[in-house]
């Protein structure tokens, strides 16, 4: 009996030991997410989570960790599990719909973030989630844009670290990286950020081989983010970016920085006048004048999370106020790191413009904020270009297959090669007989196109022969007439006939499509099959399919507008007389019914049933010889000059 109980304080005093554990992992992970050093709490939160994989607070405060050190698309799983274990506070269907679109799953993302617009508390956060709903329902059209571009990762530069920031200097890529194994930014895990050059071996070719070195000391502090620089024409000047040494108000400490090269040798960098104490300012760019400064802030009075901003430096080395660049531009949602090319075209990146996910980055067009497209941005962020030319440049990006949390990538516009289609028509005339066919000069044809509407009309020549100029993934039809005889119609398509970019080896390929158009005499009263016209057994209700064929014959008339015709229906021998003659009699009926309802003149169409009283085949032993014998004819009974 001792022993039963001695087993059970055992095994209570261990289930209490475990539970205060946990306890105690959880208390220690809520401090350090309080102090904001996010990648300590999530290893306590993954821990405390073990055998307690249902738990929705755990869960929720591990999604939570991600997100706030800019980690969402890891934050997904943990959303939803908070979500199906009961988690009740609101915000979570925001942050899961976020979750979602920076892992490309935009339907279900539109999905949750619409649940937090009715059921959302947080007034500015409802309005963010509506944004993002009519951002997501326009994303179609910026993945359908090709602008092609070809992405190639920067080797020589990239690391295990994050890498991003660009701007040239000296014939050298300044960036920032977190590599270097230093002091840890308690945020996200990494290396505090220092500037970085690196040289390439040919100037002209940014994936040429070359050397990585540390910037210059006086400009990277340790234990503290340098990153983001941006020099002057000349590279006498540079502006950058420093701060959140990782307090908890760090973020509020990044403030822009200038220095001079002067005496061979970078000045002291001082702080720029135009910061705010309480405000993160930074990602800074010298437009291509050397006096215009551009840069993000999240400042008070701006439109939402982070502006960019606008600011002139005078003779006297002395910034102008900052001016917000206002809309188009900022959104309630966040722009930074601004560019302009030597073209004068500015581009930002921004996750409150329709984007793939996180950053995207635009430029601006006419005024008008522009998506780069799928090929420059991704799911992740993507942000930070440095324009080489009106088509090529760097940029950074979180995306899948990089080597560290953030790449340097290259991009360059492939102007794309282009096709022209022609249509080559022949038009031939149906000799009688068995006599074939021969061609036809001085006959008119028109181009309609999908919609019938009359494009151009050309003659053939005296091969017969004529050509017209089409469009790329468009669909026409070309109809020749000609007085006594049926006209003649084909549909023609250029859908899915563009060859493959890889395969076209000419700046303009010409591709030659070929069409025949038969001529055929109308003879009156003389019986044509229309093929493939079909009932079920004992009825005479159009089938669908037999509809198709009917539609044929319906165009024919619609292209023939002077002809008269009768459609007669037949029967094989078997059955009685009687049967076949009223059967046939009704499938005739219904037929031109058909015809009618899809707007012919019905005194241009009349029925008649023969039964089997007209039979191709007399005596027919096969299933195919009663098979001709079952069918369906139109002969043309009036022609009106």
């Amino acid at each position: 009996m001792k022993h039963k109980i001695y087993t059970l304080l055992y095994l209570f005093l261990f289930v209490s030991l475990a539970a205060c554990a946990v306890l105690d992992k959880v208390s220690k992970a809520d401090k350090l997410f309080a102090r904001e050093e996010y990648q300590s709490a999530i290893a306590l939160y993954q821990k405390a989570l073990k055998g307690k994989e249902n738990n929705a607070e755990l869960n929720y405060k591990l999604a939570e960790s991600y997100r706030l050190s800019n980690r969402i698309q890891l934050a997904e799983p943990f959303y939803k599990a908070a979500l199906d274990n009961g988690y009740k506070k609101d915000d979570v269907f925001l942050n899961y719909g976020l979750a979602l679109q920076a892992n490309g799953k935009y339907t279900e993302a539109s999905t949750e973030l619409s649940k937090y617009i009715q059921v959302g508390a947080n007034k500015v956060a409802v309005e963010r989630a509506k944004r993002e709903v009519a951002n997501l329902a326009e994303l179609p059209q910026v993945l359908k844009a090709k602008n092609y571009y070809e992405i190639t990762p920067l080797e020589q530069i990239n690391s295990e670290a994050a890498d991003f920031g660009v701007a040239m200097a000296e014939g050298e890529v300044i960036f920032a990286s977190s590599r270097g194994g230093g002091a840890v930014f308690k945020g996200n895990g990494q290396g505090f950020t220092d500037l970085y050059a690196f040289k390439p071996s040919n100037p002209n070719d940014m994936l040429s081989a070359g050397s990585v070195r540390k910037y210059e000391a006086l400009l990277n502090l340790s234990g503290i983010h340098d990153a983001v620089a941006t020099f002057t024409p000349d590279g006498k000047t540079v502006i950058f970016a420093r701060g959140n040494e990782g307090t908890k108000k760090g973020r509020e400490n990044v403030d822009l920085f200038i220095s001079r090269f002067r005496s061979g040798a970078w000045s002291e960098p001082r702080l720029i006048r135009l910061n705010k104490t309480d405000a993160w300012d930074s990602t800074p760019f010298l437009a291509p004048d050397g006096k215009t400064l551009y840069f993000a802030s999240d400042r008070k009075g701006g439109q939402g999370g982070t502006d960019i901003y606008k600011a002139t430096l005078d003779d006297a080395g002395n910034f102008s106020a900052p001016e917000n660049l206002g809309a188009p531009i900022n959104t309630p949602g966040n722009e930074s790191f601004p560019a302009v090319g030597e073209d004068g075209t500015f581009y930002f990146a921004s996750d409150g413009h329709p984007g793939l996910g996180k950053l995207d980055i635009y430029k601006v067009v006419d005024n008008k904020v522009v998506n780069m497209g799928g090929e420059i941005n991704s799911t992740g962020d993507d942000f930070g270009i440095y324009p080489l030319s009106a088509e090529s440049g760097l940029f950074s990006s979180e995306r899948e297959g990089g080597k560290g949390s953030d790449d340097i990538y290259f991009f360059k516009k492939n102007q794309p090669k282009l096709v022209a289609f022609f249509l080559d028509v022949k038009v031939l005339e149906q000799l009688e007989g068995n006599a074939g066919t021969k061609p036809i000069n001085n006959i008119r044809v028109t181009l309609q196109d999908a919609q019938g509407k009359r494009i151009e009309d050309e003659l053939t020549n005296e091969a017969g022969v004529l050509s017209f100029s089409l469009d790329t993934a468009s669909t026409y039809s070309i109809i020749a007439q000609r007085p006594g005889y049926f006209a003649a119609r084909q549909a023609v398509t250029t859908q899915g006939k563009t060859p493959p970019q890889a395969s076209l080896t000419k700046p303009l390929t010409d591709i030659r499509l070929s069409a025949t158009l038969t001529l055929s005499k109308i003879v009156k009263n003389k019986p044509i099959v229309v093929e493939n016209i079909y009932y079920d057994l004992d009825k005479a209700d159009i089938r669908a399919d037999a509809a198709q064929e009917l539609d044929k014959l319906v165009q024919t008339l619609v292209d023939n507008p002077k002809i008269t015709i009768e459609l007669s229906s037949h029967t094989d021998v078997r059955g009685k007389d009687a049967y076949n003659l009223d059967l046939s009699d009704r499938r005739a009926k219904s037929a031109v019914a058909y015809i009618i309802s899809k707007g012919i003149d019905p005194k241009r169409v009349t029925a008649k049933g023969y039964g089997e009283t007209r039979l191709i085949v007399k005596n027919a032993k096969t299933e195919e010889e009663h098979q001709r014998n079952r069918r369906t004819e139109f002969k043309v009974t009036r022609i009106t000059e």
